[in-house]
């Protein structure tokens, strides 16, 4: 017998999520362009909200109510189905912990989100990978691995570290073949990303069905990731079950408060939008440029570009010189594309910059 407490099996298989890094190999603070934060920073509105906090001596809603009948009255939502968490992870940690366990299965295609892998082994259930199709989420092979083990599948929408986009009409699909008894999970991170007119119905599939959880974050366009603020939707029964589990407490005074805020000023989300989408656009039009470079730029719908390289500069190569430029991007060997850099879009400014800096490179490395 061991002399000392053993983790579970599931729980030593797991590899710690590992953040975008924010300084170089020695320590030198870079422009961080590794975690797909929002260039414009935070809504003037939630920053003042900031300061109006209850008292940190005092607990916060444990239901956070107020925060959620805003998000419910966005987005035309019962606030009753809605669920909080300490940013979208903990929801989709909870979703599988919810419903799938020992010998059951979690699917989600490969290059998808890392914490899909994480929430599956935390479980003690079976990751299964679907393949890309270019990258990209493919439905007809997580429908091939749907099996009678099948108990969750994590699709996101944009799907991060691509940026990859399934339309309505494929996430409709996906889900009229799924078994009743399987849970589809949508993750929006960067939903808001997205514009409104290419909507993918991932909310009206959660109101309409009982086996549908779609989840978003203020991480990303509302710049909070600092707050840690996630929200989910779905059946009653699913919200139900989550909220079962969830930690309470989850959300601080601070938190509810800037994110109700953040809520009321929806100018900054369209802003923030519409910043993204020029910029991201005029970054891949550069880099489709230098595409006899052996530089390919996937199609993205996020705030960031996941760039191949095909030629004679490497990623890895590619990633040191723009840190030697100051700039810190998110190189991905540990997620199977060693040949791949995701840069977030920042400012014109620094997109003007690493433009410049990458173009330099592919030219030297000819």
């Amino acid at each position: 017998m061991p002399q000392h407490p053993t983790p579970k099996p599931w729980i030593s298989a797991i590899h710690a999520y590992v953040p975008g890094k924010s300084a170089g190999a020695d320590g030198r603070p870079l422009v961080k362009l590794s975690a797909n934060e929002n260039p414009l920073g935070t809504s003037p509105a939630a920053l003042a909200a900031r300061g109006e906090a209850a008292e940190p001596s005092r607990y916060p809603d444990p239901d956070s109510k107020a925060l959620r009948a805003a998000i419910g009255a966005l987005h035309g939502i019962d606030a009753g189905r809605i669920v909080m968490g300490t940013g979208s992870d903990e929801i989709l940690n909870l979703a599988a912990q919810a419903y799938a366990g020992p010998g059951d299965e979690v699917l989600y295609v490969r290059y998808g989100f890392s914490v899909y892998d994480i929430a599956a082994r935390r479980c003690g259930a079976v990751p299964v990978v679907a393949p890309d199709a270019d990258y990209g989420s493919d439905v007809d092979a997580l429908l091939g691995l749907v099996s009678e083990g099948t108990r969750v599948v994590f699709v996101a929408n944009p799907n991060n570290p691509t940026g990859s986009y399934l339309p309505r009409g494929e996430i409709a699909r996906l889900h009229a073949a799924l078994p009743g008894d399987v849970l589809l999970v949508i993750d929006q991170a960067y939903g808001e990303y997205v514009s409104p007119e290419d909507d993918d119905g991932a909310l009206a599939l959660a109101e309409a069905h009982a086996n549908v959880l779609v989840t978003r974050t203020f991480s990303k366009i509302y710049g909070l990731a600092g707050e840690r603020i996630g929200w989910g939707t779905g059946d009653a029964g699913i919200v139900d079950a989550l909220n079962r589990i969830r930690g309470p407490f989850n959300l601080s005074n601070t938190a509810q408060a800037m994110g109700l805020a953040a809520v009321a000023d929806q100018d900054f989300v369209v802003r923030s939008r519409e910043h993204n989408r020029a910029e991201r656009a005029r970054f891949v039009a550069a880099l489709e440029q230098m595409g006899n470079h052996g530089l390919r730029p996937l199609p993205s719908e996020a705030n960031f570009v996941l760039i191949l390289f095909e030629g004679r500069l490497t990623a890895e190569a590619a990633f040191n010189g723009l840190a030697e430029r100051g700039y810190i991007t998110r190189w991905l060997p540990n997620q199977g594309l060693p040949h791949g850099l995701r840069i977030t879009i920042g400012t014109a400014e620094q997109m003007d910059d690493i433009m410049a800096g990458l173009r330099a490179m592919a030219e030297a490395a000819r």
